[in-house]
């Protein structure tokens, strides 16, 4: 089986990762809503 340390490792990767995601998913469609504005 995993060993107990490995785990908690991905789980802080894992907690970076959704953090990140946060932050970038909703920028990301700003920038693109700015882009479509620009064009149309």
């Amino acid at each position: 089986m995993s060993d107990p340390q490995e785990l908690k490792a991905h789980e802080g990767t894992y907690a970076s990762f959704i953090g990140m995601l946060k932050w970038a998913v909703p920028l990301i469609a700003v920038i693109a809503a700015i882009v479509v504005a620009l064009i149309a």
